[in-house]
């Protein structure tokens, strides 16, 4: 059996933001997986990061995704704020 390698593509406090990643990358055919493991001892003991891992093969494509987003997102923001 062959184990894959999975790598950190998105991370967040927010799990509403990591919920909304997730099913862009879905839809685009990307399994992905949750690592909500506490963050190191530089972070203060509540705060919680939540990654969003997808399988090396995937990462390119995961990125080009994400990024995508990133920049209509950052469209509309810039749009909003001149209303």
């Amino acid at each position: 059996m062959e184990r894959e390698t999975r790598v950190s593509v998105f991370e967040s406090e927010n799990p509403a933001e990591i919920q909304l990643i997730k099913s862009k990358l879905a839809a685009g055919t990307i399994e992905s997986f949750l690592n909500d493991k506490y963050m190191s001892f530089t972070t203060t003991p509540t705060a919680k990061t939540i990654r969003l891992m997808v399988n090396l093969q995937d990462e390119q494509k995961a990125f080009e995704i994400i990024d995508a987003y990133l920049k209509q997102t950052d469209l509309d923001l810039s749009i909003n704020l001149k209303n």
